[in-house]
């Protein structure tokens, strides 16, 4: 399996194919034609063409606090 251009990691397509396959398998439609019929293959088919959309987000730690530790 490829990972379509633009996504940065594999776990991550497979996160979001995951996650569009449940909601398929809950009843959404389709978004592409694919001779597939396992939500899981047509999640990926979708997402391959670049069809389901996401978002990443970037996490930010929080500042050290100055004099940790200290009484």
């Amino acid at each position: 399996m490829d990972v379509p251009q633009g996504m940065d990691s594999k776990f991550r397509f497979i996160l979001i194919a995951a996650k569009r396959a449940r909601q398929l398998q809950s009843g959404a439609k389709p978004l592409v034609q694919t001779p597939y019929k396992k939500p899981t293959r047509v999640a990926v088919a979708e997402l391959s063409a670049g069809l389901v959309p996401y978002e990443t987000f970037d996490i930010v730690s929080p500042p050290a606090e100055n004099g940790a530790g200290e009484k």
